[in-house]
């Protein structure tokens, strides 16, 4: 047993909560930031501490710690795609309109003069709306935007182009 370790402790997982808590540090305001872009609003943090207990449910999958980052940034985008799924059906469902109220957090990372851009991409496609917003917030390469939603490099490529029309559209009549 190593010096220093308890009985019947793994080191594996000591360094599985380690890396965590510094990925958690160093991508927490960043994912919820992403999250808010998106459409998850009020749902952001939630959505965002869910991404985290799925990587601790999925670290020893992992193909490599280094992959973590990006397997947040996936499971933060099928989440809130999830969630406003979730939302159309049950307000199909139950005839009601909803007036989506922003939480603090959401609030405060938003600055004034992003406003009317988040705005104009609340109206885009929700591919465009990710596509655009993993490019040009999160700072992303084409590879890990294809990576985080689950699509070619060339559909990546395809919906910030369409996104980035639409926005200049949108933008220009405001």
């Amino acid at each position: 047993m190593p010096t220093g370790a308890e009985p019947g402790v793994d080191l594996r997982d000591v360094e599985r909560e380690t890396a965590l808590i510094r990925l958690f540090d160093g991508h927490h305001t960043k994912l919820v930031r992403l999250a808010a872009l998106l459409g998850a609003e009020q749902d952001a943090e939630d959505l965002v501490a869910e991404a985290f207990c799925e990587l601790h449910r999925r670290w020893y999958r992992l193909r490599a710690p280094e992959a973590a980052p990006a397997y947040l940034r996936s499971v933060v985008c099928n989440l809130v795609r999830m969630r406003i799924r979730r939302l159309q059906v049950s307000r199909r469902h139950a005839g009601v309109e909803v007036v989506d109220i922003a939480s603090a957090e959401s609030t405060a990372l938003l600055h004034e003069d992003q406003r009317q851009v988040v705005e104009a991409l609340k109206n885009l496609p929700t591919r465009q709306r990710e596509a655009l917003v993993l490019r040009y917030w999160m700072d992303l390469k084409e590879r890990e935007i294809a990576e985080a939603m689950g699509i070619s490099c060339g559909a990546v490529k395809s919906h910030i182009s369409r996104g980035m029309q639409a926005l200049s559209r949108a933008l220009e009549t405001r």
